[in-house]
């Protein structure tokens, strides 16, 4: 099942379905292919909701004190037939990640979807060693996704650049024009 809680900013007698541009039906047949793709078994609730609400529940759960795009929350052994584990979206944030992509918001969430069953299957990207990635890399092209998250995160540094560097340019650049 598919949850959307609307922001606060959303007009009351809005439809947020309509207000987003996403489908309800569309999403939930999506979420059916790619969780059958991913080999994911049981029923799997997502919510999309804002960066208030992932950034609650990133604190809650992780310790982080920031928003995020996606959390997993995988179930327990005992359920693992039945429910599969729940995920939360920031549509805030796949709507930022889809401008700079160049992408529908639709896509972006249909990304975060993908990234979240694998979490929800297992995998963890900051320790496998690249099985993630190299999974979620089949898996996109199955599911017609144009980018994913790891491979977005991941491709300056396989071009011989760190985050840190990349920020550390950004910076000098700004405080040129203010000397």
């Amino acid at each position: 099942m598919i949850t959307l809680e609307p922001p606060r900013r959303l007009d009351a007698s809005a439809d947020p379905w309509k207000a987003f541009g996403l489908s309800q039906a569309g999403l939930g047949r999506f979420l059916r292919t790619a969780q059958a793709a991913v080999g994911l078994r049981g029923e799997v609730d997502v919510l999309l909701a804002g960066d208030r609400m992932l950034r609650r529940l990133n604190r809650e759960f992780r310790g982080k004190d920031k928003a995020t795009d996606v959390l997993s929350f995988p179930t327990s052994s005992e359920l693992a037939g039945e429910h599969a584990g729940d995920l939360a979206i920031s549509l805030d944030t796949a709507l930022k990640q889809a401008e700079e992509h160049g992408h529908t918001l639709r896509d972006e969430v249909r990304v975060l979807l993908l990234h979240g069953l694998l979490h929800l299957y297992g995998m963890d990207h900051e320790v496998d060693g690249g099985e993630m990635a190299a999974r979620e890399a089949v898996l996109r092209t199955q599911l017609r996704l144009r980018s994913g998250l790891i491979a977005r995160v991941e491709a300056p540094l396989r071009k011989g650049k760190s985050a840190a560097a990349a920020r550390g340019r950004k910076a000098k650049k700004k405080t040129k024009g203010l000397a």
